[in-house]
Parts: C-alpha cells; sequence; structure tokens
C-alpha cells in the first residue's frame, strides 16, 4: 500500500486550520456584535457595580443575560474563559500551510521566473521579512497618535497593505503575492491577541487578585485592537479563497483587485457593525455591493476576443501542451513532487485538451497564471498561439 502522506497531511492541516479559523472569526464577530448591541443596565445593583451595558439573548431554546463591566468586576471571578488558543492555532497552521505548500515547493508556487527569476532561499527570507515587517509597522502605527483615530489609521494602514501587495506582486507568482498579504494581516491579528490583547487582560486580572483597581486604558487598547481584528477578517476570508480564482491573482493588476474587493468588504463589515448599534445605514452596504460590481466590470472588460492572425495547426497546439503542460497534467506526471494530475485533468490526447480548452485559454493564455511559476518559460508568443489554436472553429 502507498500513501502519499505529504497530501494526506496537507488535507489535514488545511481542514484544521479553516476549522480553527472559524471558531477564532466566529467570537470576534460575536463579541463585537455584542459590545456594540448593549443596552444601558436597568438595576441598580448593576451600575453601582459598574456594568456599563447588558444584553439579552434565546438561542437553541435557552435565555442568556450577558453584562459588560465599564473596567472590570469589583472581584475575580471564579470561573474565567480565555479566547486566545482560537487565535494561535489558526495562526500556526497558517505557518504551516504557507511553509508546506509555498515554501516546501517555492519554485512551483512562489516563483515567477518571468517576473523575477529568485532563489527560492532569496524568495522565501522576501516573504518572511515582509510578514514580520508588516506587524512592526502596524504596531509601530497604532503607538503613534495616528493610532487614537480609527478611521485615519485605517485608510494609512489600506494604503500599506496595498503597497505590499503591489511590491509583493512584482516579486512573486500572483498567488503567492496574494498568500504572503493575507500572512501579513494573520499575523498581525494573531500578534494583536498575543502581544496586546491578552497581556492588557491578565493586568486587568492581577489588579483585581491584588485588590486593586484596573487601569481602564487597558481595556481600551485591547478592544480597539479587537476592533482592528474584526475589519480584517473578511480580506482574509477573500485570500484563503483566492487561489480558486485565477481572474483575480492572475491578472497583470491583481494588487488593485485585491485592494478594490477588501475595501467592499470593510464597507459591508462597517455597515454591519452600525447596525448592531442600531444605526441602519444602507449607504455603507450598497458602496460595499457597489465596489465588488465595479472591480467584476473592471476586470471582465479587460479581456478581449480571441482574434487569431494566423491559423496554429492542431500538432503545433499539442506540442506547446506536451512542452509546457503535460509534466503536470498527465496520467505519468514527470514533474517531481506531482504523482497525479491537479485535480484530474490530464492533456495527453487532443480530445482531453479540447475538452479543456475554455480553461486553458482563461489560465495559460489570458491570466498567464499557468504554467506555475512558469517553470517551463512559455514565452508570449506561445500563448498567442495556444489561444489561437483553441479557438478556432
Amino acid at each position: 500500500m502507498e500513501i502519499d502522506f505529504v497530501s494526506w497531511f496537507g488535507l489535514a492541516l488545511r481542514w484544521f486550520h479553516f476549522m480553527i479559523g472559524i471558531m477564532w472569526i466566529g467570537t470576534s464577530f460575536y463579541f463585537i456584535w455584542l459590545g456594540n448591541s448593549l443596552k444601558p443596565p436597568h438595576s441598580r445593583e448593576d451600575k453601582q457595580a459598574g456594568v456599563a451595558g447588558e444584553s439579552w439573548l434565546v438561542h437553541g431554546g435557552g435565555f442568556y443575560h450577558n453584562k459588560k463591566y465599564a473596567v472590570a468586576p469589583d472581584h475575580m471571578p471564579e470561573d474565567l474563559h480565555w479566547f486566545k488558543w482560537e487565535a494561535y492555532f489558526t495562526w500556526i497552521s497558517g505557518v504551516l500551510l504557507l511553509a508546506l505548500i509555498y515554501y516546501y515547493d517555492a519554485s512551483l508556487y512562489l516563483i515567477d521566473r518571468a517576473k523575477n527569476n529568485l532563489d527560492p532561499s532569496e524568495a522565501i527570507l522576501i516573504g518572511l521579512a515582509f510578514i514580520v515587517g508588516g506587524w512592526f509597522f502596524y504596531d509601530g502605527l497604532c503607538k503613534t497618535g495616528i493610532g487614537r483615530n480609527n478611521g485615519l489609521f485605517g485608510l494609512i494602514w489600506f494604503a500599506a497593505l496595498t503597497a505590499a501587495a503591489y511590491a509583493l506582486n512584482q516579486l512573486f507568482s500572483g498567488r503567492g503575492a496574494y498568500i504572503h498579504v493575507g500572512a501579513i494581516i494573520g499575523t498581525v491579528m494573531a500578534a494583536n491577541v498575543f502581544a496586546i490583547i491578552i497581556p492588557n487582560q491578565k493586568k486587568v486580572v492581577a489588579s483585581l487578585l491584588a485588590g486593586e483597581k484596573p487601569d481602564p486604558r487597558l481595556g481600551k487598547k485591547a478592544g480597539q485592537r479587537s476592533l482592528h481584528n474584526n475589519y480584517m477578517t473578511l480580506p482574509v476570508l477573500l485570500i484563503m479563497i483566492s487561489n480558486h480564482y485565477p481572474m483575480l491573482f492572475g491578472n497583470p493588476h491583481s494588487w488593485l483587485i485585491l485592494a478594490g474587493l477588501s475595501a467592499a468588504a470593510w464597507l459591508i463589515r462597517h455597515f454591519f457593525n452600525l447596525k448592531d448599534m442600531g444605526i441602519m445605514n444602507y449607504w455603507y452596504a450598497a458602496a460595499g455591493v457597489a465596489g465588488f460590481i465595479l472591480v467584476m466590470l473592471l476586470v471582465s472588460g479587460g479581456k478581449t476576443a480571441a482574434t487569431p492572425s494566423a491559423a496554429v495547426s492542431a500538432s503545433e497546439v499539442r506540442q506547446i501542451v506536451r512542452t509546457h503542460c503535460s509534466a503536470c497534467h498527465s496520467d505519468t506526471p514527470t514533474y517531481e513532487g506531482i504523482s497525479e494530475a491537479p485535480a484530474g485533468v490530464m492533456f495527453d490526447t487532443m480530445e482531453e485538451i479540447k475538452k479543456y480548452a475554455p480553461r486553458i485559454i482563461v489560465r495559460a493564455t489570458e491570466n498567464g497564471d499557468m504554467p506555475l511559476g512558469n517553470t517551463t518559460n512559455m514565452t508570449d508568443e506561445e500563448r498567442k498561439k495556444l489561444k489561437a489554436g483553441l479557438t478556432e472553429k
């Protein structure tokens, strides 16, 4: 019995990353909603105890009564639940996936020879530098006067991420650039939990145990970082699924597409956050949807129909495919590390090539993200010929 341990490990890791990520994002969305939906306490006892707000909920047939203290309760509760491991394990599993897919086989998934003929070790170090540098830039910005203005801070952080996406797209493959932007955001989110939110909460707990009055600034700083995380979740989710949509990462302006869709996501997230506070401003939702549609139209409008200038024979098409595609897409792949054709797509016969012609045109001739990393050095002229040969009647 032969077991492809790398593929099974990759499946388990990706599944775990997705599962634990849902838990983290779910708690983030829930607590932002809870904080926004709180109403002033009714009882005198709660007001005297420092309760800032309360919320009644019903779910699964049960009723729940939540209270939030302005700073902290007057004594340490016996059973206190911490929300941190979901963030830590999401980040750890994400780093392992990054290493397994993009660093272990950097020549295939990370490096694009048409852009830069990087050595795998160089590409990996550049990627890590962007990830670590992203956290230091973000954290440093938070600690300036700009960090006290959420609106201005958000615009500058958005501009910084867009600049990073542009720079990464000049260095790496489209997929590699996207995943590193996601890694920057995910690292910032996890580091917020590890370096700010949890330490500040521990300081509050320590003050309670010592019989001291906690510093209210600690909770405010932690709450601000939690709010930042809430707005960053939707772009991260977009990046997690983006590798299924080459019209995003395969476009020459992929960095701008990512920026546009992220801006649309933030507008929609802001609509729901306002809604939770009882403010129904539909303009944010409308602007978010309009932004998505605008990006779709701009991307689609950039494509032109095939207009072959000269006839391309079937034998020429087969030769191009055999040279640049069959190392992976064959019943007997020859590319190192690939034991079977990706997604079961094979181009061993002309019938198979015609069957997948629309997909080949999109991936190899319009978006240009195939072959992965352009490891076979497919030329622009070959791409034009392939498109012409596949679109001829």
